[in-house]
């Protein structure tokens, strides 16, 4: 049996009607992620929304955050330095 699928991201609405104010919150941090401006740039945010991604190995969290990270020029170049020391370490 698969543990997650992309379309698992359909039964978000289900929490928001068991946890709105939880959800709430989890909406607005989403938010400070993805805006655009801000002091820390958005693909600064995006990297480190990912690395509490995979610290936590939310599988829902990576499906999010992995393409809005590759979009803001983030994924493949800090992702192939990560497989490259990750390789390299003894």
């Amino acid at each position: 049996m698969t543990y997650r699928k992309h379309a698992d991201l359909k039964t978000l609405g289900d929490l928001r009607k068991l946890a709105p104010a939880e959800f709430a919150g989890f909406v607005e941090l989403d938010k400070i992620v993805g805006r655009e401006d801000g002091a820390v740039p958005v693909k600064y945010r995006e990297l480190m929304a990912l690395a509490v991604a995979l610290t936590t190995q939310c599988p829902c969290c990576l499906d999010v955050r992995t393409p809005n990270a590759k979009r803001v020029g983030a994924a493949v170049t800090h992702g192939t330095l990560a497989l490259k020391l990750f390789d390299a370490a003894t």
